[in-house]
């Protein structure tokens, strides 16, 4: 890099060396005019953690993102009010690096293989902080992360990753080595991840702030439990700080390499064979256990054939050529969260639940665009259909009379209504019989509002 040009600067005034601070040792360097007479070097990230640009961006993200209240029962809303009065004294405690987080609140969520996934959930000023801290750290560490990494990082996605997986098969790599980490974000040591954090950052208040986060207790049952390992999913932090420990088994990977795609914890790497797989397997365990500190969990790890693995949420089939398909739990999941908007139990309308199967599926479909197998779409939306005509068939189920009055106003003939009204079928047989179809065909469902599966799919590819 050339010689920057020499600016002399007044007393007090400041200026940050953006060209080898960031370029070469990722350091933020702050010097003053009367530093510059005797070559001390101030080292000032929290100064650019709390400027005013920073903190207004961090408010509007934690806003946007909005998120329930931590251990204190502050919300996102009362949020500016509180930092308009404390945010002077908060500050001061940041700079002299005596800041003290909270506990974090525990929560449970359900996760889409089953089981519970615990989150911490940092109060809203934490939340608020982690923020602020999170958009001054990606530009010093996004850019030395693997190209191969795609989890919750700016300019990238999981799509991406399935692209990337796409092509490793088709170049024929076409045995997978699937590795599962053991409870990652709950493993994660903090005296190795501050050690790949310090070799960055001289800011040690930084760094203890970054500490103190990482070991704030958990509150479970109105009693705060120590942590003295793991990163607790919930802040705005913790996907760097994941990814920062796991890009020492990216940049491992690539200097053996291989070809592998990782989002968060979740990776696979690409190999020709079996015996090469299991091979890698062995190694990257010995290596994420030595270097890591991490086990690998051998029930949910496999070297397998593509088609038997599944990669955020995909998979890929191949007839005449190499496809991108659903896995089989995310069809499973999908028509486990149809079948619990369409229950009649819930009590609802016809219409309420329209606009919850829309309101899914616009989700649903846009993140699984990628999906290549056409006739699975069209036999999900004629499926989805057949939920909807069960959910009516349910709702005159009690009644010949009205079941019969109601098939002959929707257009079915006398004979087949009287039919379909005494039969001892079920509602889900029933509503796959003919004269339903007549009565509620595709166009009835577009005039109450239903969005086609295949027609939103169609759309968004």
């Amino acid at each position: 890099m050339g010689a920057q040009k020499y600016q002399p600067m007044r007393e007090g005034q400041t200026r940050f060396l953006r060209g080898e601070a960031f370029g070469r040792a990722g350091k933020v360097r702050q010097v003053t005019a009367a530093s510059e007479k005797s070559n001390p070097i101030t080292i000032t990230l929290m100064e650019e953690v709390v400027r005013r640009e920073n903190l207004t961006a961090a408010l509007k993200r934690v806003r946007a993102n909005k998120g329930s209240p931590g251990v204190d029962g502050m919300t996102v809303g009362e949020l500016g009010g509180y930092l308009r009065e404390q945010w002077s004294r908060i500050r001061e405690e940041l700079l002299r690096g005596d800041y003290q987080p909270q506990p974090v609140k525990e929560v449970s969520i359900p996760k889409p293989g089953g089981g519970l996934r615990q989150l911490g959930i940092p109060t809203v000023l934490d939340r608020f902080i982690q923020q602020a801290l999170l958009q001054v750290l990606t530009p010093i560490f996004d850019p030395t992360f693997s190209s191969f990494s795609y989890g919750f990082r700016p300019g990238r996605n999981a799509h991406q990753a399935v692209k990337q997986a796409k092509e490793y098969i088709a170049g024929g790599y076409e045995w997978v080595v699937d590795i599962d980490l053991e409870k990652f974000f709950d493993r994660v040591n903090h005296d190795i991840l501050m050690g790949r954090l310090a070799k960055r950052i001289e800011d040690k208040r930084i760094l203890r702030l970054i500490r103190r986060y990482l070991q704030a207790g958990i509150m479970v049952h109105g009693v705060v439990q120590e942590r003295w390992e793991g990163t607790p999913q919930g802040g705005p932090l913790s996907p760097l700080l994941s990814n920062l420990l796991l890009d020492e088994l990216d940049k491992e990977l690539e200097r053996r390499g291989h070809r592998f795609c990782r989002y968060a914890d979740d990776g696979n790497v690409y190999v020709k064979t079996r015996r090469a797989g299991e091979r890698v397997f062995e190694s990257i365990e010995r290596f994420l256990w030595k270097r890591l500190g991490l086990r690998v969990n051998r029930d949910k790890s496999a070297v397998a054939h593509y088609p038997e693995r599944s990669f955020l949420g995909f998979s890929f089939t191949r007839v005449r050529e190499l496809k991108i398909r659903f896995s089989a739990n995310s069809l499973r999941r999908m028509k486990g969260q149809v079948k619990a908007i369409t229950r009649r139990s819930r009590g609802v309308s016809f219409g309420q639940v329209i606009e919850g199967l829309n309101t899914f599926l616009r989700g649903w479909i846009g993140y699984y665009r990628l999906v290549e197998t056409h006739t699975v779409i069209r036999d999900l939306d004629s499926w989805i259909r057949r939920r909807l005509r069960c959910f009516m068939v349910k709702r005159w189920i009690n009644s010949c009379h009205t079941r019969y009055k109601k098939l002959v106003a929707m257009g079915v003939n006398t004979k087949d209504a009287l039919a379909m009204a005494g039969s001892r079928r079920g509602p889900w047989a029933l509503s796959n019989a003919k004269p339903l179809k007549v009565a509620m065909p595709n166009r009835f469902f577009a005039k109450q509002g239903l969005l086609s599966l295949l027609h939103q799919y169609e759309t968004v590819r």
